[in-house]
């Protein structure tokens, strides 16, 4: 069972920003309720590598003011959450990899038109072609992401227009955090009537390019360790030195869940 309207308990204050305590089931069944009403929205998801950038990056804390859902995508941090006595459990660790099945069930049932912006050349085509097979009823187009990305650039318009002729229902941008949501903020205006999410790697995954880590350890809290020791040079400074500099916002988040209970 899940619940399928929003509520204001649900979104939380986690080190500083606003995130929803939403299960897989709700993300699509929000998705599915915006896509029937053709409505432009945008669904995002924070992390620790997240949180560490929108101190630095005010077009990624544009990008996440404008959000409509915004998916928690790290057990740490649903841990942390849990710890500061939030309503956090373990379903409400929420990322591409855990509705994959669920969404393109639902688009090979409903017929949805899906677009993906991202990846290497000829790696998207590949995925498509796969997901085709799963999912025969859904539209798959692509644009990788090895463009100008510049506002303004030939290259963004022509991406651009390739998204305007297809008129997606469900827009995925996987061009790596902070591009991705950089490229959806900066272009909001020009974009169709979408569900525009961020999802990274997705279609790499779909392809085979990159591996994706056993789910238990996602569900344990270890898919970091599993992502590390496949890629050290790119991941250790997001993995091993970036979450030193939350230390700050997560003692105040402690020291103001114990005035809370102070208060009780």
């Amino acid at each position: 069972m899940f619940r399928t309207e929003r509520r204001l308990e649900e979104t939380i204050t986690l080190l500083g920003e606003p995130v929803d305590l939403v299960r897989p089931e709700e993300v699509m069944h929000h998705i599915g309720r915006w896509v029937r009403a053709g409505r432009k929205a945008i669904v995002a998801n924070h992390n620790l590598h997240s949180l560490y950038l929108i101190r630095r990056d005010p077009t990624l804390r544009r990008f996440f003011q404008r959000a409509d859902l915004t998916q928690l995508d790290s057990r740490p941090l649903v841990w942390f959450a849990r710890l500061l006595g939030l309503s956090s459990r373990p379903f409400h660790r929420c990322t591409y990899l855990d509705w994959r099945d669920h969404f393109w069930s639902l688009a090979n049932r409903e017929g949805w038109r899906v677009m993906y912006v991202g990846g290497a050349p000829g790696i998207a085509e590949r995925a498509a072609q796969r997901l085709s097979v799963a999912a025969p009823r859904a539209t798959i187009a692509v644009e990788h992401g090895f463009f100008d990305a510049t506002p303004g650039s030939n290259d963004n318009a022509r991406v651009l227009a390739a998204v305007t002729d297809f008129q997606p229902n469900i827009l995925f941008v996987g061009m790596g955090m902070p591009r991705q949501e950089a490229w959806i903020a900066d272009n909001m205006a020009e974009l169709p009537r979408a569900v525009i999410l961020s999802v990274g790697a997705a279609f790499d995954y779909e392809a085979g390019e990159q591996k994706a880590a056993p789910r238990w350890m996602g569900r344990i809290g270890l898919e970091w360790l599993f992502r590390l020791v496949v890629d050290p040079k790119r991941l250790f400074t997001r993995y091993c030195v970036e979450p030193w500099s939350l230390l700050g916002p997560a003692l105040a988040d402690l020291r103001a869940a114990r005035s809370r209970n102070a208060a009780l």
